[in-house]
């Protein structure tokens, strides 16, 4: 079978970059140049860059064109990885830890094996948990995230991304359309992509997505719900004000949207405005877990709907995983109850801010956008600048942090996103210094052409 002719185009492009013909940084044809040279009409010679983007080959920003990425950068820069190799200095994910928190795992387990009811742990539970279960998280939920909410409310599911998942089942359908922040987390891109959802970003004002760019996409798409992280948003560490709050529950009455809030972050922020789950209960899932404020291997979430998405939401856990697994429900229920959940919490907000102030004193002159109690930051770079370069050379280097293509909804810019909390205070002001040193050290070479 003869080859279609953009298929060799296509072929021979990603030869050339693979061979470092076609350097790093490269700026390509446009699309109708591509068209021009090779002959072909100007939609096939898109599909020749959306096809090599796909691949991880090219980058392609609006207003200024395709370039040719670094070849031998991993995809997603561990974003799709589970973990760093031990002799990488993380700065991927999140899996902050409190001295201490072993010692209260070996007590839990000697707990429960001297428990009464540990056989219990061994059988089905109900898809959403067990009701003290579920009374014990309500209760947490009233008095530390600003969420009063009743045990029947809530259902019990493994982590937050399950929780996502099984909303997303149980509320959307293959084509749906869904509106997300232009920069958001890659776990519910993932998720949208497995179900076939189609994902439209909606454009910032301030501190969160802006209710206006929301209405007008409403009225010219059957937008199905509203994904959004209000209270510590990843990665831009945005605490949306009350006003706004209101005004995106406002557009969501309007259009009849689902909203879709992802509170993984939200025990980080003190003072917060009260959740969209409080704000509008009757259209909003609150999702949120144990994996930061506690331990990111107790895999045990909530999710807090109103009657006629709950019973939906339980039908997915059913056919998941049936339901939360048994022994880390006990063990994070047990400490959710004698007050070593909150402990954690308050812990963690302390070290979060000694982080960040690190990063305000390694990195003094550099852009960048976070919140002052978060695990995360973003640095904006140059318009020159290319962030997988960047990237590489830290990786090079034995220091792995993410560009901001596994956050975009939309075009990528130019910017890195630095986890914060998963190695040690001096580790990371020397993996900071590092940071700052590649970014000064591509800003120069960017000047020098």
């Amino acid at each position: 079978m003869v080859q279609a002719r953009y298929k060799q185009v296509v072929d021979r492009l990603a030869a050339e970059i693979r061979a470092g013909r076609l350097k790093p940084g490269t700026r390509l044809p446009t699309h109708r140049e591509l068209a021009r040279q090779e002959g072909m009409a100007l939609v096939t010679a898109s599909r020749v860059y959306t096809e090599l983007e796909a691949m991880g080959l090219v980058s392609g920003e609006t207003g200024r064109g395709t370039y040719v990425r670094e070849a031998l950068l991993p995809k997603g820069l561990g974003i799709d990885q589970q973990a760093a190799p031990d002799d990488v200095l993380d700065l991927n994910f999140n899996y902050p830890a409190m001295p201490g928190q072993t010692e209260l795992l070996r007590t839990a387990l000697r707990q429960l094996a001297s428990a009464g009811h540990l056989e219990a742990l061994l059988r089905y539970s109900p898809h959403g948990g067990r009701a003290h279960e579920r009374a014990a998280v309500a209760q947490h939920l009233t008095e530390h995230r600003g969420l009063p909410v009743q045990a029947s409310q809530l259902a019990l599911v493994n982590g937050a991304q399950h929780g996502l998942a099984c909303t997303v089942m149980a509320l959307l359908q293959a084509g749906d359309v869904v509106a997300i922040d232009a920069q958001s987390y890659p776990g519910f891109k993932l998720l949208a992509e497995t179900q076939g959802l189609e994902l439209l970003p909606v454009p910032a004002a301030g501190q969160g997505p802006d209710p206006e760019a929301l209405d007008r996409l409403c009225r010219r798409r059957r937008v199905r719900a509203l994904y959004t992280m209000p209270t510590l948003h990843n990665p831009m560490g945005w605490v949306t004000p009350l006003a706004q709050r209101r005004a995106l529950v406002d557009v969501a009455r309007r259009h009849g949207l689902w909203l879709i809030e992802d509170a993984a972050y939200a025990f980080l922020a003190d003072k917060a405005p009260p959740p969209l789950a409080k704000l509008a209960p009757e259209l909003t899932v609150y999702v949120s877990g144990l994996s930061k404020n506690v331990a990111a291997g107790l895999r045990v979430g909530f999710v807090v709907a109103p009657p006629q998405a709950l019973s939906q939401i339980e039908r997915a856990i059913r056919a998941t995983t049936w339901n939360a697994p048994g022994l880390m429900t006990a063990i994070a229920c047990g400490w959710l109850e004698d007050g070593s959940a909150a402990a954690l919490e308050a812990q963690k907000r302390v070290d979060a801010r000694q982080r960040q102030a690190l990063l305000s004193r390694v990195l003094a002159g550099q852009a960048c956008i976070r919140h002052p109690a978060s695990y995360f930051a973003w640095l904006p770079l140059q318009e020159e600048q290319r962030a997988d370069r960047v990237a590489m050379t830290l990786l090079s280097q034995g220091i792995s942090v993410s560009t901001a293509q596994p956050f975009s909804t939309g075009p990528a810019p130019q910017a890195l996103r630095l986890a914060l909390g998963s190695v040690p205070l001096d580790t990371l002001k020397e993996a900071l210094q590092r940071v700052m040193q590649a970014i000064q050290g591509h800003a120069f070479q960017a000047m020098k052409y």
